[in-house]
């Protein structure tokens, strides 16, 4: 007998999607906020990422996998640390060897195929780590491609995934620009930072905040001017990831550069 999932995979004929160019990391247009902080409802959870504070350590990593029970040796995880190394010579140098699980052991760069590439200390220009997670957009476009309805968002703006419904057509995946999707290794569905929604919704922190010993991680609430998270964001210089996409993400980074992707 043919399962919903299978029937679904057999009876889709057209499902929407988008051609999403690569871009880098934009400045972030302080304007867009008027509509995030004035709109529905009294909640609605942003991210920062604190780039000047984060060492790679990897906790953050570690404390996600065995929250939300990512599979441990698999190379997926819903959160992840990049290590950007720019060299004088203006080249940039990207690794995150197993998302930064274990942290960074060495100095040489993981630049996967081409193998382990040594920069000397005399040959950085500069040097910086960058956790990387779902950007918990405003204008979702992996909610706007899912054929099921599958992938949904919260009235507080959290986007999560129902495995229940998915059908593993990866839509959503191809549709994301932030490269935070992935399928489960052993159920096959998309999965995702669920910005730990079932802590969240119990007034505690994501588990990644809790780990991180530097502060580098912080959820708050825009639609509070109280909220330190919400000051930071309205008065500070922050970034966003490919603002030009038009997604209105919601994971601001403070300290970042333009080398980011």
């Amino acid at each position: 007998m043919m399962n919903r999932r299978e029937f679904c995979k057999k009876t889709m004929i057209v499902a929407g999607g988008i051609i999403i160019p690569l871009s880098a990391l934009e400045v972030f247009n302080p304007k867009r906020l008027h509509a995030e902080k004035d709109g529905k409802g009294k909640v609605r959870w942003v991210f920062l990422v604190d780039v000047h504070k984060c060492v790679g350590c990897g906790f953050c990593v570690k404390a996600c996998k065995i929250e939300n029970d990512v599979t441990w040796d698999a190379n997926v995880t819903r959160t992840w640390v990049e290590r950007y190394v720019v060299t004088t010579d203006g080249k940039t140098l990207i690794d995150s060897p197993k998302g930064a699980r274990d942290g960074f052991t060495t100095q040489k760069i993981d630049q996967a195929h081409a193998g382990l590439k040594e920069v000397k200390p005399e040959e950085i220009a500069k040097g910086f780590f960058v956790p990387k997670l779902c950007n918990h957009c405003e204008n979702p476009p992996c909610v706007q491609v899912c054929p099921v309805g599958a992938t949904y968002q919260t009235e507080d703006g959290v986007v999560l995934v129902d495995r229940t419904w998915c059908i593993g057509c990866g839509y959503c995946v191809m549709g994301c620009p932030y490269g935070v999707r992935y399928f489960h290794p052993q159920l096959h569905v998309a999965e995702k930072c669920t910005l730990c929604y079932h802590r969240l919704s119990q007034g505690m922190m994501t588990a990644c905040v809790d780990a991180c010993p530097f502060g580098a991680r912080r959820v708050g609430n825009i639609r509070d001017p109280n909220d330190p998270v919400t000051k930071i964001i309205t008065t500070e210089q922050v970034n966003v990831l490919k603002e030009e996409f038009g997604t209105k993400p919601q994971v601001f980074y403070l300290g970042s550069s333009m080398e980011v992707k």
